[in-house]
């Protein structure tokens, strides 16, 4: 079976300690740990640390693991979704380099997989951007091979404002795209961190890329998304997505959760699978917050129990 976790940017105020309680509590296996640099949030969900890893030294070491161990809660995966591509490479060789010391901090805590974006400038061309890509990415695979540990790209666009046009800031939103990643990085270690909710929004089928790249999964989200389509026919696809859609919580958008979760253990996927909330709906207060992910919980569990 799945492991059943949830995401860590949602209790961004909360110290690491409290979002392991919160998990132990609500009988929660795992939680995707955010490992951002510390320091100001640049967008929503984004800035969150709850692990530093800059100041990951032995006693910190120590006390992330006996915690766990303490409340019987795993991390799934350490977080931070920059953008390595950017046009401003200084800024983006930043990014590239705390990627490249998240991997051997999850190395020393004994996780598996770390989860980030390939990142896009999206004011150019896939073409121009795949070159950028396979100049910068490869080292990061690289250094996820010397430590044994999986990157999970997550297939968000990440075009939603309009800062984000016309390409978004992430190029690993289709699978013809990440045809061409895995083209040029054929490493196993290099996966994806599966959300379904973002094939959906595009109009594409969400279930069938499952099977398609079950070797490529090294990590899931779990969130939905609701495509109004009155507001679709009046502004077409090439509008600014959140004009015609919003994220909302499993079980409250348009993704198939029954073909979802029966596609998930057809091809034997056995990993965590973490509540993903962006729901804007459900983020008025702390209580609103702590429910929406109980809320998810309740739903999922049932492709679980």
């Amino acid at each position: 079976m799945q492991q059943l976790g949830f995401v860590s940017a949602i209790l961004a105020e909360k110290p690491f300690e409290e979002v392991i309680d919160f998990a132990s509590e609500n009988k929660f296996a795992c939680v995707e740990i955010m490992c951002w640099p510390v320091g100001k949030a640049e967008r929503r969900y984004a800035g969150v640390t709850h692990i530093d890893v800059d100041e990951l030294d032995y006693d910190q070491l120590s006390h992330i693991q006996d915690y766990l161990k303490q409340k019987n809660v795993f991390i799934s995966g350490l977080g931070y979704y920059p953008n390595p591509l950017a046009a401003d490479e200084s800024k983006a060789l930043q990014e590239i380099e705390h990627i490249k010391k998240i991997i051997p901090a999850a190395a020393k805590l004994g996780i598996p997989v770390v989860n980030t974006f390939v990142g896009r400038e999206p004011s150019r061309s896939a073409d121009s951007n795949f070159a950028v890509f396979k100049e910068r990415f490869p080292e990061i695979v690289k250094v996820a091979e010397q430590h044994n540990i999986n990157i999970g790209i997550e297939n968000c666009p990440m075009f939603f404002t309009q800062d984000e046009w016309p390409g978004g800031k992430n190029l690993a939103y289709s699978p013809a795209n990440w045809d061409r990643m895995f083209d040029i990085i054929p490493s196993p270690n290099f996966g994806l961190n599966y959300d379904p909710s973002h094939l959906v929004w595009m109009q594409m089928d969400e279930i069938q890329p499952i099977y398609d790249y079950q070797d490529r999964i090294h990590h899931v989200h779990l969130k939905d998304v609701k495509v109004y389509r009155d507001k679709l026919n009046r502004v077409g696809v090439l509008a600014t997505p959140l004009e015609y859609h919003s994220p909302k919580l499993p079980g409250l958008g348009d993704v198939r959760w029954r073909d979802f979760f029966s596609a998930l253990t057809t091809i034997g996927y056995k990993g965590p699978t973490c509540i993903e909330v962006e729901d804007k709906a459900f983020e008025d207060s702390e209580e609103a917050i702590k429910s929406s992910i109980l809320i998810a919980r309740n739903y999922v569990n049932q492709f679980f129990t």
